[in-house]
């Protein structure tokens, strides 16, 4: 017995050296693999076209999950708040493959009415949608409001990505029953969801500028990201539906989020942990490892 119970608790550090080893796991895949190395067996998509509509798609691993996607014949709605680095994506997603179908739409996920009026858009264009990746994410240092008086990076991380699913999600169902492809909807959240204890997911507690943590704020925001994920798969279930949803920890990299809060102790941090950070390109790969088939 006294075996055995260490051998349990010896599991996740055999997982997490595991990971930093880079070593393939059940599905051929390790730590290490790209995007492009999952995406590589096209058996994975199918003949008939498949619609991603990604947020945040205008840098990062968003940007590298649009351009991976599109290469693979992928059509990709690219949802941006910033659309002259959304365009600058495209232009270089179309460079390197010109028959790529790329389209742009504004969004600001800090915004009810924005959401509303880029899903207004979206459905205008009457395209099918079998992919969901609820990707962008913010970092607020200080206490900061959306012009929907919330809290900034709830109500972007979290929020907003909530109201675009609820919209779009009869889209997906109805696009799965007409076409027998199974849906998918991916919730990009993160291990420091873990940080939140059981009895600590106070929201009211982040709202007083004195006591607000910014670090705090964006674990909640990605522990709501799983719980979301949780609840929704429940309604998916209980609907019959051809669609999944599935939280996912990317890694640990350094995106944009992380670069715009630059200083001594960041880039400490950062430079000691450079040989365990992935690359873009092995973090986007999370979002497609989950491959693709017909529903009977």
């Amino acid at each position: 017995m006294l075996f055995v119970s260490a051998t349990l608790q010896n599991e996740p550090m055999k997982a997490t050296l595991r990971y930093l080893a880079g070593m393939a796991g059940p599905s051929g895949f390790g730590s290490n693999s790209t995007a492009e190395q999952v995406t590589e067996d096209s058996s994975c998509f199918l003949s008939s076209p498949l619609t991603a509509l990604i947020t945040g798609a205008s840098s990062g691993i968003g940007a590298e999950t649009a351009r991976v996607l599109a290469k693979r014949g992928v059509r990709v709605v690219i949802a941006a708040r910033d659309l002259k680095k959304a365009r600058e994506v495209k232009r270089n997603i179309q460079k390197e493959s010109p028959k790529a179908e790329v389209v742009l739409l504004e969004i600001d996920l800090s915004s009810f009415g924005s959401v509303q009026r880029f899903c207004s858009e979206f459905l205008a264009l009457e395209l099918p949608l079998n992919i969901l990746i609820n990707n962008a994410g913010i970092f607020c240092q200080n206490l900061e409001f959306s012009e929907d008086k919330i809290e900034t990076t709830f109500a972007t991380n979290y929020l907003g990505h909530f109201l675009l699913t609820e919209i779009l999600l009869d889209k997906m169902i109805e696009t799965a029953e007409k076409t027998g492809i199974q849906g998918r909807i991916i919730n990009v959240s993160s291990v420091i969801h873990s940080w939140v204890k059981k009895d600590g997911f106070r929201f009211n507690d982040i709202l007083s500028g004195k006591k607000y943590n910014g670090t705090r704020a964006y674990a909640q925001s990605k522990l709501a990201n799983i719980l979301h994920a949780k609840e929704i798969a429940k309604q998916l279930k209980a609907r019959n539906a051809r669609v999944t949803i599935n939280a996912v920890h990317p890694g640990i990299v350094k995106t944009g989020i992380i670069r715009a809060h630059k200083g001594l102790l960041t880039d400490s941090l950062f430079f000691i942990a450079s040989k365990l950070l992935k690359t873009t390109s092995q973090v986007c790969k999370q979002t497609r490892s989950i491959k693709y088939t017909y529903v009977q």
